[in-house]
């Protein structure tokens, strides 16, 4: 049999709308002959959003917005919501602009001790992440993560320091000298899409090449 194709997912455990595309992007790989190339890509949130920082009752007590970057993080949550509600998901806004850094570098020695422990990590990161119920830059809490999933964590402190953090930074790179900006990301065939949204495009590319049809409701759009 041929081998399957390649679908490159570029992610950050600090962005929602990746949360939200993380479960239809496997559906990818259940529903055609591809196989999911999981990367990170750490966004670089005040660069266009700003920064603030808020308390436990949710006041603003350090800020650096402007009031058109307020009025994008207020909508972009409030969508986000609105879609997490769909999918039975819960998406809390974060108290601040996290460093996903050392979260990423654990995506990718989770990537390293196989599928089934990238999809676990994955899983608990996300989710435990937006209840604000894990810190993600807390060398032991990801380790602890890790281990979780069924990682052999031990070495991670090591990997974290040195050769992780040199994938993470190399990552990130290919991924901008490709034209990725922001995530979710999707490469297929050296074709970039961006945004959850376009899963459906490439469902559609899928099912027209490989002569067939779209699961139902699939296809449409992406909730």
């Amino acid at each position: 049999m041929p081998e399957p194709r390649t679908v490159t997912v570029y992610i950050d455990y600090k962005s929602p709308y990746a949360y939200l595309a993380k479960d239809p992007a496997y559906e990818l790989a259940r529903d055609f002959p591809v196989r999911l190339d999981w990367l990170p890509y750490r966004l670089d949130i005040p660069s266009f959003l700003g920064s603030a920082r808020l308390d436990e009752s949710g006041r603003v007590v350090e800020e650096h917005r402007n009031p058109h970057q307020w009025r994008r993080v207020k909508y972009s949550y409030m969508d986000c919501r609105r879609q997490a509600r769909k999918a039975d998901l819960v998406i809390r806004g974060t108290q601040k602009i996290w460093d996903s850094s050392l979260a990423l570098i654990g995506m990718l020695y989770a990537k390293r001790q196989g599928d089934a422990v990238l999809r676990r990590y994955h899983d608990m990161t996300f989710e435990r992440f937006w209840k604000r119920e894990l810190d993600i830059e807390d060398p032991a809490i990801m380790t602890a993560v890790l281990a979780e999933a069924g990682a052999d964590a031990a070495p991670f402190a090591g990997y974290a320091a040195g050769e992780g953090r040199e994938a993470l930074e190399r990552a990130c790179r290919e991924a901008e000298a490709m034209g990725v900006f922001g995530v979710p990301s999707f490469v297929i065939d050296g074709e970039l899409f961006w945004g959850r949204e376009h899963l459906s495009d490439i469902r559609e590319m899928l099912a027209a090449e490989a002569n067939l049809p779209l699961p139902e409701g699939r296809g449409v759009r992406v909730p």
